[in-house]
């Protein structure tokens, strides 16, 4: 007989394991136990040599659906005397390797009881087991055990203590194991917080939604607000109150089937809806949408998502299929409101009725977005049901770092060893909200974690908040230039450690110039970096209220290109004409910008199709809609400027600028230059990314930056890079957006650690 000690790390607590262990160890007649700890799941088992190198060999293979094991390790010990195989207490001690598992979608066979009037959790809206439920945004500390979650409060009736004791039970040791008797309850609450009497809360709050009312729901990690997405006088009356006058919202349907009869669906499309992550998928609505224009005002994509709790699945019952608007339960642009005296006083005056129950959130989590594009998924949104999944990296990092991301669309990562674990979506940090959310989510997944980070890696831009929040550590910092960690964020999802040509295009990024960059060609690794080639700069009237008003930047690209635009200056007020134009001859407080994301701002302002915006980015996001099913008709002119005197190539748009006033002037039709202006982009991608190979000889392209988040553009590019026999390397577990910046400032920070290890400021 033989003894072996084995430690498996990973994503193995809350998903069932344990008990997959046990029944193997059962099944192979093995001795011996498994219990939790702080490194994962240990596990001592004795038998003969055969069963035990089936036993490891079945660890991996018949592993449960839920669990992700990151490695697996096996010593031979001294047997011990012993029958049986057992499961035993979890011990807290140690340092923490253990992943926290994302929240997950409720499975078929909860879902099955959930509607047996037979089966004692019938309708109770927090059924869940091992394969489903909440996961990230209740747990409080680690190892995973009831005792740090927020169920700790709720003491288990019998039956329920019975089912979490039991080895062969789905629910042993499930952790948010409840029913009706001993877990949570819901409360339907008036708009000041007042409890309604009802018989059945759920079926209230249903009503309240049928008969035009907008409702505040708690769900998995923060509030949504609701109402009937078929009710434009509702969803209009939704949009005044939140202050979110155009941006879509998503829209929850009972299940595929009806989804399909309101959208074009394709089998990946449908598998990303029915994933366990249960992400807000968008998708390509019928002619006939079914719902309310003001769902998704303008916008030729829908924002679906499936039911994932219990109480989506019996509210989507009581309202009769009807689809609900299910979005964010906030004012716009700030943190969801997490907890019920929270919701009523944030939502007050949104909201006509609360659906609330007592089971704390203790992290606030967003619902993810995503998207299928050329054939693959490309991450909106990563927040529910995906963080905090490591991203598993292609080197080690020698001392643990936080990365702490960008200005917009915050997140922040840690890393240690070789596995990057990246935050929930947090926000934009101009809000204050969201930079207090940002301060105590790290808090929060260091204590998770037991992460105490050795240095801090930051964006280099001085006037972020999450730049001063490094600052305000004492930690030794690891200043990022923003377009590189873009660049080494691609690199690091696929694994990628050569030297690459990146393309990044996005918005806004403090260049190491001082400039304002944003149409960026780099070479380098995770190491360094070298500019190759840029869009021409040209000023940017106001800083960031060019990004609220593309007209500055439409002036500014006239202005820069030497020519006029009559059909534009007849919309723009002389008085704000002469203010932007004194501002750009004097330079005054007009920032140079090479920005690709402005570029196409200032675009869509000369083409008509928006002067002023509502939401961040949305005048490019529009323009790409406009473009989008026009078939390719053209391109404009554009020159590369020799680079003899410069440090980089300079591309000329000014020839573009020149064309597109003459289309307009023509009255050329609007979603024919902007199809031109998409084709004009992409050519200029993939001749610079041809120039750069042919001077370099590199071969590989990585595509990253917020522009990459358009569709058109993105299909086009890899489609003309790949004529050109080029390698290239896209997002497809990380946004390509500014949410993406905190693994590449990781990766960056990891490899100038191992390449530099006794400098504690990197810049």
């Amino acid at each position: 007989m033989q003894r072996r000690a084995i430690t498996v790390s990973g994503i193995v607590q809350g998903v069932g394991f344990r008990p997959f262990v046990f029944g193997l160890a059962t099944r192979l007649q093995l001795t011996g136990f498994a219990r939790n700890d702080a490194r994962g799941v240990i596990i001592e088992v004795q038998g003969t040599p055969s069963a035990l190198d089936e036993f490891l060999a079945a660890l991996t293979r018949e592993a449960p659906t839920l669990a992700r094991i990151e490695a697996i390790s096996s010593r031979v010990i001294p047997p011990q005397d012993g029958a049986g195989f057992e499961i035993r207490e979890s011990d807290s001690g140690g340092h923490a390797d253990v992943f926290i598992s994302p929240d997950v979608a409720t499975c078929g066979d909860c879902l099955r009881e959930l509607f047996d009037p037979a089966d004692r959790r019938y309708r109770y809206p927090f059924i869940n087991c091992t394969n489903c439920g909440p996961r990230l945004t209740i747990v409080t500390g680690a190892p995973y055990d009831r005792a740090s979650t927020t169920m700790a409060s709720f003491t288990m009736c019998e039956e329920c203590r019975v089912e979490y004791e039991d080895p062969l039970d789905r629910r042993f040791h499930a952790q948010p194991i409840a029913c009706a008797i001993c877990g949570p309850q819901l409360r339907l609450l008036d708009q000041n917080g007042e409890l309604l009497e009802s018989d059945d809360s759920l079926r209230g709050f249903a009503g309240a939604i049928l008969s035009g009312q907008i409702g505040a729901l708690k769900g998995l990690g923060g509030f949504h607000l609701v109402c009937d997405a078929t009710n434009e006088h509702a969803v209009q009356r939704l949009r005044s109150r939140k202050h979110r006058e155009e941006k879509p919202f998503a829209v929850m349907f009972r299940d595929v089937a009806l989804a399909a009869a309101h959208c074009h669906i394709t089998a990946a499309e449908e598998e990303l809806l029915r994933s366990r992550a249960a992400p807000i998928v968008l998708l390509r609505p019928n002619e006939s949408r079914g719902v309310a224009d003001s769902v998704a005002p303008a916008n030729p994509l829908l924002g679906v998502v499936l039911p994932y709790t219990p109480i989506h699945h019996l509210l989507v019952e009581a309202v009769n299929q009807v689809p609900l608007v299910m979005t964010s339960g906030n004012r716009s642009d700030e943190p969801i409101a997490r907890e019920n005296d929270e919701a009523v006083e944030r939502l007050r005056g949104i909201a006509d009725v609360f659906l609330v129950h007592d089971r704390p959130i203790h992290v606030r989590c967003d619902d993810s977005v995503t998207r299928i594009v050329a054939g693959q998924e490309l991450p909106i949104r990563r927040s529910r049901g995906y963080a905090p999944l490591p991203i598993n990296v292609p080197f080690t990092s020698p001392a643990p770092i936080l990365a702490v991301g960008g200005q917009l669309k915050g997140t922040f990562a840690l890393a240690r060893q070789n596995h990057v674990f990246l935050s929930h979506h947090l926000g934009d940090l101009d809000h204050h909200q969201a930079y207090v959310a940002f301060e105590s989510d790290i808090a929060l997944y260091r204590e998770l974690f037991q992460f105490d980070p050795a240095y801090i890696a930051h964006d280099l831009h001085p006037d972020y908040a999450s730049t001063r929040y490094a600052q305000a550590t004492g930690l030794p910092l690891i200043a990022v230039q923003h377009h590189h960690a873009h660049m080494a964020s691609c690199m690091a999802e696929n694994s990628v450690t050569e030297q690459v040509i990146g393309a990044t295009f996005d918005g806004l990024g403090y260049g190491t110039d001082g400039g304002v960059w944003g149409g960026e060609f780099l070479v380098g690794d995770y190491t360094g970096f070298t500019r190759v080639a840029h869009l021409r700069y040209v000023g940017m009237p106001g800083g960031d209220q060019a990004t609220r008003e593309p007209w500055r930047m439409a002036l500014a690209h006239l202005r820069d290109a030497g020519t006029g635009c009559a059909e534009f200056d007849s919309r723009i007020a002389d008085t704000e004409r002469r203010v932007v134009e004194q501002m750009l001859e004097r330079r005054l407080n007009s920032p140079m910008s090479s920005s690709a994301g402005r570029l196409f701002d200032a675009v869509a302002s000369l083409v008509g199709v928006r002067d002023r915006v509502s939401y961040e980015g949305q005048a490019a996001v529009e323009l790409e809609w406009l473009a989008t099913g026009r078939a390719e008709c053209g391109s404009y002119p554009y020159e590369f400027c020799d680079a003899s005197n410069r440090e980089a190539q300079v591309i000329d748009t000014r020839p573009m600028i020149r064309a597109i006033v003459a289309d307009v002037q023509k009255k050329t039709e609007q979603r024919t230059i902007a199809r031109r202006f998409h084709s004009t982009l992409a050519s200029m991608i993939t001749e610079a990314c041809q120039r750069i190979s042919r001077e370099r000889g590199i071969r590989s392209v990585v595509l990253s930056g917020g522009v990459f988040m358009n569709a058109l553009l993105t299909r086009e590019v890899l489609a003309r890079l790949d004529t050109a026999e080029l390698r290239v390397y896209r997002h497809r577990h990380v946004p390509s957006n500014d949410a993406g910046l905190s693994l590449g400032q990781a990766a960056i920070a990891a490899a100038r650690l191992k390449d530099e290890p006794h400098r504690t400021i990197v810049i």
